[in-house]
């Protein structure tokens, strides 16, 4: 008896942090370039009270066994990659990917990260920053005298613009793109960033629209992937089973109490 009060107290556990991971994603609605977080469970281990195979006679075997399980716990939570809506946002410093890649910045320390957040900015030196001030990697630092609005982006990556003197196009760089062997291995630093790991992979650098790598769209961004509906249809299937456990307490605990009281 006092097996099943265990047994579905991890239920609420395990349906607990499930809420907390789809609340985390239903506050990242609007977040560019967020990617959902999906909980993953997996069952814990078993008692086994008689073995598959257990003789039951000199000539017979039994043909299964009798296990009982104690319950849930988290396996894992897996960042789900997969391409958010492009918003026309009318900013020519703003940039999405289409297929796979992120961008890499320069940390203040001297590491790099790496984003789907395309919200560029230009600082007072004329360098691309994001909006904590990393740098963009590679650095692009535009001329003196640079039009904004004669930013131009295309889709391989190629950045030009025109300064106020002349109507000359100017190459200032080349943005690349970097993507991993496995994209949910990255390690979640917040501020919209991602670090390499172990479990990722080295960074594999490439030319956008070019041997895998997705394509750039100048004046987008790329919008969070979650979708409300489905979160909020998770959200509920939770709470029932989050009710379910609860009441396979309630139950162990009438059980419990009519075995206490059987002598009065």
């Amino acid at each position: 008896m006092v097996r099943s009060l265990w047994t579905a107290a991890s239920g609420m556990i395990g349906q607990q942090f499930n809420i907390d991971t789809i609340s985390h994603n239903l506050s990242n609605v609007n977040t560019t370039g967020y990617k959902k977080t999906r909980a993953e469970f997996e069952d814990l281990l078993y008692q086994n009270l008689r073995m598959a195979g257990t003789p039951s006679t000199s000539i017979s075997n039994y043909p299964t066994g009798i296990h009982v399980g104690l319950g849930v716990k988290t396996a894992s939570t897996q960042k789900m990659f997969f391409q958010g809506s492009l918003q026309n946002s009318n900013n020519p410093k703003d940039l999405a990917i289409e297929g796979e890649g992120f961008f890499k910045v320069q940390m203040y320390d001297g590491t790099y990260s790496y984003t789907r957040d395309g919200a560029w900015k230009i600082d007072s030196n004329g360098q691309m920053v994001n909006h904590n001030g990393y740098f963009m990697e590679p650095n692009i630092i535009f001329p003196e005298g640079f039009l904004h609005e004669s930013i131009a982006i295309s889709k391989d990556g190629l950045v030009t613009c025109k300064t106020g003197e002349s109507d000359e196009i100017i190459e200032v760089g080349r943005i690349n793109l970097y993507r991993f062997v496995n994209p949910a291995g990255l390690t979640n630093i917040g501020e919209n960033l991602y670090k390499a790991s172990e479990a990722s992979g080295e960074e594999i650098e490439g030319i956008p629209a070019f041997e895998g790598m997705g394509k750039l769209h100048q004046g987008f961004i790329e919008m969070s992937n979650v979708q409300v509906v489905e979160e909020m249809v998770n959200m509920i299937v939770a709470q029932r089973a989050y009710d379910l456990n609860s009441k396979a307490i309630q139950t162990s605990d009438a059980m419990l109490n009519t075995a206490v009281n059987l002598k009065r």
